[in-house]
């Protein structure tokens, strides 16, 4: 007797896949240097999508990754994306970039402006073709987008690589982050006017003034209970503001983000809140890397993406370098530092992906804008550890 396969027969069959094969490709080839797991993951999405694996073997693709699996795979990816936006939100010191504020303000002010115009050139060029723009884009919606997305960091992706290279909790890790901290800040305030909906203005004001009163009543009762109960509420707390940016319009990683801003770090025990980070990328967010990928698409020509890509990661790259030295410059930075600074903010994968992932949701972009800007965002954080690697041993070298 025959067995019918179930859908969660097909589910566990695509956690397996999911799970195994970036792990198989990271261990076996030794690819950490270049690629961390994080980025394999991502790769891994990405030839696991309709592009590659659809095309290559369709009856395949097709069966395990069928409407109910992606549905569930869905559910668990929006989960996990939301907990780890919710992490970079919490991970934020506005105080600290305040108290260097000349300093953080100018440097972070050029990494975010320089790239992003740079990038919105490049947007400009792209509105000439078809296919690129979302049918409910408008033009300037889709240049600043894609604009940010050439200027983002990702905060926590950031943190990682600056834990691999023995700088985290050092000055110049420091420094950095407070550069990284307010650029985020400023990614995500972009996106809620990108999204802002004037059919849906009354919604969107309602739910930000309901939460400015909930953020009140919220942390009174934070700061008043025990740490072990802060997690739970914490929880709690991010599904309703989640659910309400989504309602209001703004989409629920805008309110993801907002959750964790408005949160202190003090609240939780440093040491804690990173194992969670690290257990969100391990357990959860490999999901979302999958279903990233099968949003890729190639439709408007593969060698048309690969254009795309490459125009917007020397944008993204020529745009932040050029910027943090003139930072670097304007602000008297000892030799070596501009080099170093600018690379690590070259990090982009994860939090670029989610924003463009919002993007796409709200069609502002179509798939093949997506793939392009999912190409630039791997292409330009792989970049990173090699670049950085020999000019942090230069730079200690001349200090020693």
């Amino acid at each position: 007797m025959t067995h019918a396969i179930t859908t969660t027969e097909l589910f566990l069959v695509a956690m397996v896949v999911i799970f195994a094969v970036p792990y198989l490709v990271w261990r076996l080839c030794r690819t950490d240097y270049w690629a961390p797991l994080v980025v394999v993951q991502i790769i891994a999405g990405i030839l696991l999508g309709p592009g590659v694996l659809g095309k290559a073997l369709p009856e395949l693709h097709a069966t395990v990754f069928n409407r109910d699996v992606i549905l569930a795979l869905n559910g668990v990816a929006w989960w996990a994306v939301m907990l780890f936006v919710m992490i970079a939100g919490i991970e934020l010191d506005v105080r600290k970039a305040w108290a260097s504020r000349r300093d953080t303000g100018v440097t972070a002010g050029l990494a975010l402006g320089l790239p992003l115009l740079a990038g919105a050139a490049v947007a400009a060029v792209m509105l000439g073709f078809t296919g690129w723009i979302g049918d409910q884009g408008r033009p300037w919606q889709f240049v600043a987008g894609i604009g940010m997305a050439c200027a983002v960091t990702a905060l926590p992706i950031l943190i990682l690589l600056m834990e691999k290279l023995d700088i985290l909790r050092s000055p110049l890790g420091q420094r950095i982050l407070r550069y990284a901290s307010l650029d985020d800040i400023a990614i995500w305030g972009v996106l809620a006017i990108i999204l802002m909906d004037w059919q849906r203005i009354g919604r969107q004001a309602a739910f930000l003034a309901l939460f400015a009163l909930a953020c009140v009543g919220f942390r009174a009762l934070m700061r008043r209970i025990p740490e072990r109960d802060r997690w739970y509420v914490m929880l709690v707390w991010l599904a309703i503001c989640a659910f309400g940016a989504d309602w209001s319009g703004l989409h629920f990683m805008v309110g993801a983000f907002l959750a964790g801003v408005v949160m202190d770090a003090e609240w939780f025990d440093q040491a804690d809140m990173d194992r969670l980070r690290h257990n969100v990328l391990l357990v959860i967010m490999p999901v979302f890397f999958l279903s990233t990928g099968l949003r890729t698409s190639w439709d408007v020509g593969g060698s048309a993406v690969f254009i795309a890509a490459a125009g917007l990661l020397v944008a993204s790259v020529a745009g932040k370098l050029a910027a943090v030295r003139l930072a670097g410059w304007l602000l008297k930075w000892p030799p070596g530092d501009a080099s170093v600074i600018g690379w690590l903010l070259q990090t982009k994968a994860l939090i670029m992906i989610i924003f463009a992932n919002v993007l796409l949701d709200k069609a502002i972009i179509t798939n093949a804008t997506f793939t392009a800007l999912l190409l630039m965002a791997v292409a330009s954080t792989m970049l990173t550890i090699p670049m950085v690697t020999p000019k942090l041993r230069t730079l200690h070298a001349a200090r020693d």
